[in-house]
């Protein structure tokens, strides 16, 4: 009888695995380096080995393990491999023909982002929803779409790319992505630090920013402090956002939208300069989507990863 499965979330800098119940219950995390070295030829060896160590540790029968998920910084072709996956020195690799062939359990694979997607929905924020859009802020935006419980991945394994929608005509230097103007470059962390450095050489009005190397912690405190300068900075992201995720909706119709990643810590003032700017885009129907912060924090990837096997 399966009673165990592996949710396991490959970083830049390390690997987060988590062992699970096939109810869902995690029951026991830890971490292992991610060797990237050697165009990260030793990044799923290493994972089959503490898989198979922990399995060993706790005296199961491979039997016993539904399967093993996981996600990977980078798109996911149905079949389980990527053509690239750039921060793990990976060009194409069949993560799911080489994991099954290491471990003998049954492997599936998909997107970090959609799997901290399908992880809130399952457990965080957005328990209890089947339709949903998931948004990472962090130094860049990762995005994931759930429909009917299930991860939207598309022909190319890019569904949910939110973050390389275009957004602005105002930049002319290139995202990460090679395009211009992307929405990562105007809401993400490092996206609202560039908003935030246009918006104070516009003029010379005070502002607690000034003169200081801030981060976009420092925006959102100063935000909640009342500085008038960070607020119209704030504005600034949530018109970007907010009007982005209207497009969103009116192709997916979900019933949440699930803010994550590092910015989503400020809280619910986050979610206020984005639901402005998102209802008076929105079209009639989607315009009372709802709103709500993630909740599982760094784990939502092993969550969603594990989710997949399930």
């Amino acid at each position: 009888m399966k009673k165990y499965c592996f949710g396991i979330d490959i970083g830049g800098t390390t690997v987060k695995c988590g062992f699970f119940n096939t109810e869902g219950d995690l029951l026991e995390k830890w971490e292992i380096p991610t060797r990237t070295e050697e165009n990260g030829s030793r990044i799923l060896p290493d994972i089959a080995q503490t898989i198979n160590d922990k399995i060993a540790e706790r005296g199961l029968d491979k039997a016993e393990i539904e399967g093993i998920g996981i996600d990977v910084p980078g798109p996911v072709h149905e079949d389980g491999h990527v053509d690239f996956a750039v921060n793990l020195h990976w060009g194409v690799v069949d993560i799911v023909g080489e994991m099954e062939k290491l471990t003998g359990i049954r492997t599936k694979a998909l997107n970090d982002a959609n799997a901290a997607a399908l992880g809130e929905c399952w457990k965080g924020g957005g328990a209890g929803y089947h339709n949903l859009i998931m948004v990472t802020l962090g130094t860049g935006i990762g995005g994931g779409i759930v429909i009917n419980d299930k991860v939207i991945a598309g022909a190319h394994g890019a569904g949910g790319e939110i973050g390389h929608g275009h957004a602005t005509e105002e930049l002319t230097e290139p995202c990460n992505c090679g395009n211009v103007g992307c929405l990562e470059q105007v809401a993400s962390a490092t996206g609202i630090v560039r908003l935030a450095k246009m918006r104070l050489g516009k003029d010379d009005k005070p502002s607690v920013l000034r003169g200081k190397n801030f981060s976009a912690k420092d925006i959102w405190d100063a935000v909640k402090a009342g500085d008038e300068v960070a607020d119209e900075i704030a504005e600034k992201f949530g018109f970007y956002l907010g009007r982005e995720l209207s497009i969103y909706t009116v192709v997916s119709d979900p019933q949440l939208i699930v803010i994550g990643g590092g910015m989503s810590k400020a809280g619910t003032v986050v979610l206020d300069y984005i639901q402005k700017y998102y209802r008076q885009y929105a079209f009639a129907a989607c315009k009372e989507v709802e709103f709500a912060l993630a909740t599982l924090g760094n784990d939502a990837g092993i969550y969603g990863a594990a989710k997949v096997v399930l």
